[in-house]
């Protein structure tokens, strides 16, 4: 992993913490963000600049569609989000 990219992780996690979008543990949601960007490529500083809306919009539609089955999880059901790359 990109050691750039999992810092674009943490400071995701940390506006979520701080805009009380997410309350749990840590470590979760950024293995929820990982398995994310590695499936959909995530256009990371855009997610970051978001307003909280579509910032809350990719994070909860993570949160609630992700399959933990596996790790890195590659099922999000029908779930794109707004801030997928190509």
């Amino acid at each position: 992993m990109d050691k750039e990219r999992y810092q674009k992780y943490v400071e995701i996690a940390k506006r979520a913490e701080n805009e009380d979008l997410y309350s749990g543990e840590r470590i979760s949601l950024l293995m929820d963000i990982e398995s994310a960007d590695q499936k959909f490529h995530l256009r990371l500083d855009d997610w970051l600049k978001a307003d909280e809306f579509n910032f809350a919009h990719d994070l909860y539609g993570i949160m609630n569609n992700i399959n933990r089955t596996k790790f890195p999880a590659i099922d999000f059901g029908l779930f794109i989000p707004r801030f997928a790359g190509k």
